[in-house]
């Protein structure tokens, strides 16, 4: 097999995943509402830093100030939409503990290892800066398969 479409799990230009689902429900926490669960340590380590950079952005919701994980589900999310604003701002704080906690304790894969950019039994997506933000770019097939039918359930929610 060519050495460009093999991936050393320590690489941390990439973002490797599994489709599977939380060990919790989550209404607020975008990352928990995602099939997509991190299996290396850097991808865990991004998603982190991710939520960090969402919660620590500032939005003015009822002359209050919220993070940006609950001014994303005000806005998207029709069952958060109809809780009170504090009680929303509570679930949020108690499902980033809640995720945090999961984070820590999935099965990961060994650092030492690698994968093939033409497996299909992993999310795999590189992991490009743009500016200050950091872009995932389906980096298969098989991820860019995934990643478009999840583009269209958004959109069709949005309709």
């Amino acid at each position: 097999m060519d050495d460009d479409k093999i991936i050393n799990l320590d690489d941390i230009n990439y973002a490797i995943y599994k489709i599977g689902d939380w060990k919790n429900h989550y209404e607020v926490n975008q990352i928990g509402l995602s099939k997509e669960i991190p299996v290396t340590k850097n991808t865990i380590t991004h998603i982190k830093f991710s939520m960090d950079e969402i919660r620590s952005s500032e939005f003015s919701v009822d002359d209050r100030k919220v993070n940006g994980f609950v001014a994303i589900a005000l806005h998207l999310n029709p069952t958060v939409q109809e809780m009170e604003l504090d009680d929303v701002i509570e679930l949020e704080k108690n499902e980033y503990e809640t995720i945090l906690s999961e984070l820590d304790n999935l099965d990961v894969l060994n650092e030492d290892g690698s994968v093939s950019l033409e497996s299909e039994d992993y999310l795999i997506y590189k992991l490009e800066k743009n500016c200050h933000v950091t872009i995932s770019i389906p980096a298969n097939e098989f991820t860019k398969h995934y990643f478009d039918n999840e583009i269209k359930k958004i959109e069709k929610a949005l309709d």
